[in-house]
């Protein structure tokens, strides 16, 4: 379990920092250079997380069928496709079908594809492994943004984006193709996991809402944290000192998760972390710019015990089959609006200031909260029970 877990780490860094985190870095000159506006670029990476939730639902099917080790090796080969074709990119039409592309090799190689290869190898003893990677790949932009800046400075974007493509070749490819094993059969699998399901009809729109939520709030403040915190009252200097602790929030609280919380149930720790940014938000409004680390902070926490719970909340409400489906039906709402969250929020921040924009993000992460006190996890029985009433 061990090798499994720091090889999909390592794959899932990788993955993260070739294509999430590389418009922070190359925007700005691929747009130079393409005679474009840096927000033609973030439209373009917009359009490939819309195209990957879409996709997420035909992906997860196949690593239900398959397991996830021929699709996350076959994801390698597409992004490396597709940062080729970015980086040789002329214009805008081909820089958005290089993104498309790239959405393409998301939907098959982030933490959707690898949480259900790992809940086809461990069934519901997932969610261990899960926090692992989540644990390893949280250090995707410590690495990704410096990295792709060396490559940048060295080579130029294009170069850069050529360096990215032969990493999946020659790093990724190994580790997915090579180091994770192939997944039980579906009987197999099933019968290991003590196969439930959720009591509820309701348990499949909460779930997606609370994703959906939460990665709202996650995609608005990954892209507007310094000015929000400015805008707050903190100086520039310490705006971007207190966002630089989100990782290491992310990462404490992980290590938590893998320690303290995992005692509870998931449903526990997910409760706990959508409190986070509603109590960090209400410390900066009262106390303005000088709590702007404790806000990073709180939100930082909560955020990644958040990306755990994407993982191991589906698993533990309705057990391990089908999980790879029933994972892309939930990301696919979230996705969007993460990819729709940093215009949304921006437009709010500027016109109506930093408590109505808080607002918006306390109330999602509050009424996401609420969700997860609804939602109560499967029992043993409850798939007969479930079939038995249906008459099935």
């Amino acid at each position: 379990m061990r090798r499994v877990v720091i090889s999909l780490g390592t794959a899932q860094t990788l993955a993260w920092a070739s294509t999430y985190y590389l418009p922070a870095i190359l925007a700005g000159p691929m747009a130079r250079d393409l005679g474009i506006t840096p927000s033609a670029v973030f439209g373009a990476f917009s359009a490939a997380l819309v195209l990957s939730a879409l996709l997420g639902p035909l992906v997860g099917r196949a690593i239900d069928r398959r397991g996830g080790r021929p699709i996350l090796a076959l994801s390698n080969f597409v992004f490396a496709a597709g940062l080729v074709a970015l980086g040789s990119a002329q214009g805008g039409f081909t820089m958005l079908a290089a993104w498309l592309l790239l959405g393409v090799g998301m939907a098959m190689g982030l933490y959707d594809a690898g949480f259900a290869t790992l809940a086809g190898l461990y069934g519901r003893n997932a969610r261990g492994p899960i926090t692992g990677i989540t644990l390893i790949a949280g250090f995707a932009s410590t690495v990704g943004w410096p990295l792709s800046a060396v490559m940048e400075e060295a080579f130029g974007w294009r170069g850069a984006c050529m360096g990215w493509a032969a990493l999946h070749l020659c790093l990724g490819l190994p580790l997915n193709a090579l180091l994770v094993p192939n997944a039980p059969p579906p009987e197999r699998q099933a019968a290991a996991g003590g196969d439930a399901a959720p009591p509820s009809r309701f348990a499949m729109p909460l779930l997606a809402f609370v994703f959906a939520a939460t990665w709202f709030v996650t995609g608005a403040m990954a892209a507007h944290l310094p000015v929000l915190l400015r805008e707050a009252g903190a100086s520039p200097a310490g705006a971007v000192a207190a966002a630089a602790l989100i990782g290491p929030a992310q990462v404490a609280a992980r290590l938590a998760e893998f320690g303290l919380l995992r005692r509870f149930h998931p449903l526990v720790s997910a409760r706990l972390a959508t409190l986070g940014h509603p109590l960090g938000a209400l410390v900066l409004l009262l106390f303005g710019g000088g709590a702007a680390s404790a806000f990073a902070v709180l939100h930082g926490m909560g955020n990644g015990v958040l990306t755990i719970a994407k993982g191991t909340l589906p698993l533990a409400v309705f057990g391990p089959s089908g999980y790879g489906a029933r994972q892309g039906v939930l990301a696919a709402p979230a996705r969007i609006l993460q990819a729709a969250a940093p215009f949304l929020f921006g437009v709010l921040l500027e016109r109506s200031g930093v408590a109505p924009a808080l607002g918006l993000t306390t109330g999602l992460s509050l009424l996401a909260a609420l969700a997860l006190l609804a939602l109560r996890p499967a029992q043993p029985g409850d798939a007969a029970a479930l079939a038995q009433a249906r008459g099935e």
